[in-house]
C-alpha cells in the first residue's frame, strides 16, 4: 500500500493546458444571536470595525440576528471579529450557539476559474444586493457514501448538482458550499448557504434536493436551518 502523502492544495479544471491548483481558501462563519433590539447599533459597530460581513434579520425570531463574516486567514475570527463582538452593542446579545456554522471553501476539481471559485464567488453571492434572502444549514453524510466507487459518487453528486445549476440558471438561487470537517461542534461535514432575491425559491430548492439519491439515502442529518433577510452588508473584500 502506498504511503499517504497529505496534499493541502485545491484543484480545478485545466487552464491554458495546465491543471489549476491553489493552496488558499476562504473561511466563512455564521453566528446567530437573540436580544437584538437595536440593529442600527450592531451595524454601526461592524462598519466602524470595517469587517467583511452581512447582518441578517432572523425570520423566526423578532429579536434575532445572524452575522455572516469571512476571511482567507482564520486568525481573523479570533482577533478582529472577536474584538468587534466584545463591543457593547454585540456583547449584550445572547448567542444561539446551536446555529453557529463555520467552514472553508473547496473545489471539486473541474472549476474553470479556481481562484474565483474559492475566494471571490462566495463573497459576491453574499454581498449581492439582489440576494435579499438566505437559508443556511449544516449537513452530515452517512459513512456509506465514502465507501462508494468514485464513478458512483460522481453520478450521485451530478444529479444533485443539476438541480442547483437549474435554480442558478433561472436566477432563483445561488449556493455557497463550505466543508467543515473537524471544524463543526456537531461533527457535520458541510455548510450550505442558499441566497436569492425571494424566499420561496430557496425553500423550493431544498425541497427538490430531498428527492435526489444523495439526500434520500446518504444524508444522516441536516440543520438546524437559519433563515434571514439581509439588513446590512459591508463593502469588505478579503
Amino acid at each position: 500500500m502506498a504511503e499517504f502523502q497529505p496534499d493541502m492544495r485545491e484543484y480545478g479544471g485545466p487552464r491554458q493546458g495546465k491543471r489549476q491548483e491553489l493552496n488558499r481558501r476562504l473561511f466563512m462563519q455564521l453566528q446567530v444571536f437573540t436580544g437584538a433590539a437595536q440593529t442600527a447599533m450592531l451595524a454601526a459597530e461592524l462598519q466602524a470595525a470595517a469587517l467583511p460581513a452581512v447582518l441578517y434579520l432572523d425570520l423566526n425570531d423578532a429579536h434575532g440576528v445572524g452575522l455572516l463574516s469571512w476571511s482567507d486567514d482564520p486568525d481573523f475570527f479570533t482577533t478582529r471579529l472577536r474584538e468587534c463582538l466584545l463591543q457593547p452593542a454585540w456583547a449584550g446579545l445572547k448567542p444561539r450557539r446551536e446555529y453557529t456554522m463555520f467552514g472553508r471553501t473547496y473545489a471539486l476539481g473541474h472549476e474553470p476559474d479556481l481562484e474565483d471559485w474559492l475566494l471571490r464567488h462566495p463573497v459576491r453571492a453574499a454581498l449581492s444586493e439582489e440576494n435579499a434572502w438566505a437559508v443556511w444549514y449544516p449537513l452530515r453524510r452517512k459513512g456509506g457514501f465514502s465507501g462508494l466507487e468514485p464513478n458512483e459518487q460522481t453520478a450521485i453528486l451530478r444529479e444533485h448538482g443539476r438541480i442547483g445549476h437549474a435554480f442558478g440558471a433561472a436566477g432563483l438561487a445561488q449556493d455557497i458550499r463550505l466543508a467543515c470537517f473537524g471544524l463543526d461542534r456537531a461533527d457535520n461535514d458541510f455548510v450550505i448557504g442558499l441566497v436569492g432575491r425571494e424566499l420561496h425559491p430557496l425553500s423550493a430548492c431544498v425541497q427538490a434536493m430531498r428527492k435526489t439519491r444523495q439526500t434520500a439515502h446518504y444524508i444522516a442529518r441536516m440543520g438546524p436551518f437559519f433563515v434571514g433577510r439581509a439588513h446590512w452588508r459591508s463593502a469588505g473584500r478579503i
